[in-house]
């Protein structure tokens, strides 16, 4: 959506200042094959990213919260509700780390946090819990937290969630791009969980254009432009 809004302005900026038209026009198409070859594209993965290459193993306590963060749910070629890629990789570094956590702590909950953003048949929570009952995570230390829409109300819900029991260590569970964002916003509600890092996103540079990399590209900027208006907010009193 950033990037069709970008080129939508440099249309409507080529149509109405037509003796800069060339310029433009060579900056815009110059933009996109930066971002499209991957060479504007490495350097905002970095910007969103700084933790991807830094990611610690996780340090249980006695009791131990992991935090699993939504990322949205997609159709596959059955048109079945499922999660992303990159959900499926927050799912399994939780499933793991679940396992690793009841072979020391007395208690291991996963605390699933997604409602319905999209406005699909099912919340994210809802539609994480068989993945999660897959890997070997007993529904009764699955707690679904279905009602959160973005990351601010991940953080705030979840907080409620584990202010209500005694834990002592929260494991926050994300995709390296998210997770800057994610700890800005639970840092607020007095939460610091460890970070987890479940993967990272890499651009891919060449000459030619790849679509992935405009993919990638979206979501660094989305997450930038996330982290900067969490400090406007703050600065103006909104947060």
């Amino acid at each position: 959506m950033i990037l069709f809004t970008l080129l939508a302005l440099f249309f409507a900026a080529i149509l109405i200042w037509k003796r800069v038209r060339r310029p433009l026009i060579i900056c815009a198409v110059a933009l996109f094959w930066l971002l499209s070859a991957g060479w504007l594209t490495a350097p905002l993965l970095c910007l969103a990213q700084p933790q991807a290459q830094t990611s610690t193993p996780a340090e249980f306590a006695p009791h131990t919260a992991i935090i699993l963060l939504g990322g949205g749910t997609i159709y596959n070629e059955d048109d079945v509700l499922v999660p992303p890629r990159d959900v499926l990789a927050r799912i399994a570094v939780s499933a793991k780390n679940y396992a690793a956590c009841k072979r020391t702590a007395a208690i291991c909950r996963v605390i699933v946090s997604g409602g319905n953003p999209q406005r699909h048949p099912a919340t994210e929570a809802d539609t994480y819990l068989p993945y999660l009952l897959r890997e070997q995570v007993p529904r009764s230390d699955i707690v679904l937290e279905n009602s959160s829409r973005t990351t601010y109300e991940n953080a705030r819900n979840v907080s409620s969630i584990v202010g209500q029991s005694r834990y002592d260590s929260l494991i926050l569970v994300t995709s390296a791009y998210h997770m800057p964002r994610a700890l800005l916003d639970f840092h607020y509600f007095g939460l610091a969980p460890q970070p987890l890092i479940s993967s990272a996103r890499r651009a891919h540079l060449g000459l030619l254009p790849r679509y992935d990399n405009l993919v990638n590209a979206e979501i660094a900027l989305h997450e930038l432009i996330g982290i900067a208006q969490f400090h406007v907010y703050r600065a103006i009193g909104l947060f």
